[in-house]
């Protein structure tokens, strides 16, 4: 799940310019097109490394630290009520509740990544694939070493 929202919001960023530049702009962010396109380059490579469970671990802590990012520059300033930012569509559209509201998405993102970063991306990625390999890699390694050896003596 989590690989596939990473994977298509960051396609958004380049595809539309007002959840891209736009947004980091309106943000006050430095830099903002070279900005908004390292983060998108950085939500499709990750998405799609957490799709695959290729380096999950390793590309977790970035997604991780943008997650916190994105949820420390837009939602401070939506409790305060001076978000630079178009207000959500209904009430509550300040204070608590609306940062509540507005901030599940960027929450499930935090927790899901930090899970995948603590346990893995499990048995069916391509991560414990490529371990079986160099583990079966080494196992062939060392009986032909043994075999060898053996032969010696």
């Amino acid at each position: 799940m989590a690989g596939g929202v990473f994977l298509w919001e960051g396609i958004l960023k380049f595809v539309y310019a007002n959840q891209g530049v736009g947004r980091f702009t309106k943000l006050g962010m430095p830099f903002p097109h070279l900005t908004a396109n390292f983060v998108a380059g950085v939500e499709i490579i990750g998405g799609l490394l957490l799709l695959s469970g290729l380096m999950t671990r390793l590309i977790a802590v970035p997604l991780i630290i943008e997650m916190i990012v994105a949820m420390l520059s837009t939602k401070i300033s939506l409790y305060l009520g001076t978000s630079p930012l178009p207000p959500p569509p209904a009430p509550p559209l300040v204070g608590v509740w609306a940062v509540l509201h507005e901030i599940r998405s960027e929450y499930a993102q935090l927790l899901t990544t930090t899970f995948l970063l603590i346990n893995g991306p499990g048995s069916w990625s391509l991560d414990a694939l490529l371990g079986k390999v160099r583990k079966q890699g080494v196992t062939v390694r060392a009986a032909s070493s043994g075999a060898l050896d053996e032969l010696a003596a």
